[in-house]
């Protein structure tokens, strides 16, 4: 069974400690989580200034601010790093966990032509994933223009529409596709993600699932991007595709949302258009022998990423301790794993990789969602242990 082994050199970004990086480690001696900056190759506990990654988004430069705090010093970032896999903790010591808490975990779907496909053929397959092959290419040829030259919610998306209409090719994918409203759902709750090293999960009854590696950006109450991660958005395609009402099912379980590994805040060295540039790997490596390679250009989604906050935040939706806000993927993976024709699902074991240069690498084995460690420290008993630890 491959390995999940995490250091520093295989875990921050490609320009190491250059930029502003924060997270969370969760403490054994404090029974619960601090706020983390990362430098001098290690992580210090910024918690006394910042008892939760939401009160440090909020603050008007939230990378000044992190700078600013001195903190305790956890131990090396190669030490909290080695300690994070579950199967070699050592539970006395610190480890890493996801980087955001109380923020809003939404997603973007369909912002990318190749996922936009994938979505229709899912809803025409019915979640039948034997079917797939023979649709994605009925479809494709019969649509007769390339997708990702359209602009959501411009004149010649309106004329395509009715054109597919007329054709009887029309789905609710292509209306958040390249329609004026783009697909923005929940995908997890507060406090419910995952961080690097730790088990991923996905519905033990799906056939047809797969990993999406994202860019998320987080969001403050006022609707600033300040910062961004990696994310893994797991999906289940049979689910979705037997009915779009069963999105919910399909996004959301136990341990279904990875983020990581570390935070970045936008600063000097990274920007906004860092993440419009960027390149998301991805790779899947079974206990099976399987591998899988692929990836998402950033520079091929379909609506910017402020477009997607701006869509997110309007005047009727606040969200008062912002937000975490996954961008969609180009990537979905259509390579047979078992028969021909039955394309790719995960089996239990698999390991996943998500990375982009400015923001490392995310790293979870998948395991069923009942199998993973239950979700049972949510917001109310993050507050308890702040309270306890005199934090607020």
């Amino acid at each position: 069974m491959p390995n999940v082994e995490l250091t520093a050199a295989t875990t921050l970004p490609a320009d190491g400690l250059a930029g502003l990086l924060i997270g969370r480690v969760w403490r054994p001696d404090a029974g619960g989580p601090s706020v983390v900056v990362a430098r001098d190759g290690a992580l210090f506990d910024i918690a006394s200034a910042f008892p939760t990654t939401r009160d440090l988004c909020e603050t008007a430069d939230p990378a000044a601010a992190a700078r600013g705090v001195a903190g305790e010093r956890l131990g090396g970032v190669d030490e909290i790093l080695a300690n994070t896999p579950p199967d070699r903790r050592d539970p006395g010591r610190p480890w890493l966990i996801a980087p955001i808490d109380l923020q809003a975990i939404k997603a973007a779907g369909v912002t990318f032509a190749a996922s936009l496909i994938e979505r229709v053929i899912e809803e025409r397959a019915r979640g039948e994933r034997a079917a797939a092959d023979t649709i994605r290419a009925e479809f494709v040829g019969r649509v007769g223009v390339d997708l990702a030259t359209i602009k959501p919610g411009s004149p010649a998306a309106e004329r395509l529409k009715q054109a597919l209409i007329e054709a009887g090719l029309w789905s609710q994918y292509l209306e958040v596709g390249i329609g004026p409203d783009a697909e923005i759902f929940t995908k997890s709750q507060p406090m419910s993600a995952v961080g690097t090293g730790a088990d991923a999960g996905f519905h033990a009854a799906s056939a047809w699932n797969n990993p999406e590696p994202e860019i998320v950006v987080v969001v403050n109450s006022r609707g600033a991007i300040v910062g961004a991660a990696l994310g893994n958005d797991v999906n289940l395609r049979d689910f979705e595709g037997r009915s779009a009402l069963l999105l919910g099912k399909a996004k959301d379980q136990n341990a279904s949302c990875a983020v990581g590994p570390l935070l970045r805040l936008i600063d000097a060295t990274f920007s906004l258009d860092d993440v419009r540039r960027a390149e998301v790997a991805l790779s899947v490596e079974g206990a099976d022998g399987f591998r899988l390679e692929g990836g998402s250009s950033m520079a091929a989604i379909s609506r910017d990423p402020e477009e997607l906050v701006r869509q997110l935040f309007d005047a009727g939706r606040q969200y008062p301790d912002g937000a975490a806000l996954f961008l969609g993927t180009m990537f979905a993976p259509v390579a047979d794993r078992d028969a021909p024709g039955k394309g790719f699902t995960h089996k239990p074991g698999d390991v996943v990789t998500v990375g982009a240069d400015k923001l490392g690498r995310l790293v979870n084995r998948m395991r069923h969602s009942q199998d993973c460690p239950p979700w049972d420290f949510g917001v109310g008993a993050l507050m308890r242990n702040l309270a306890a630890r005199g934090l607020i």
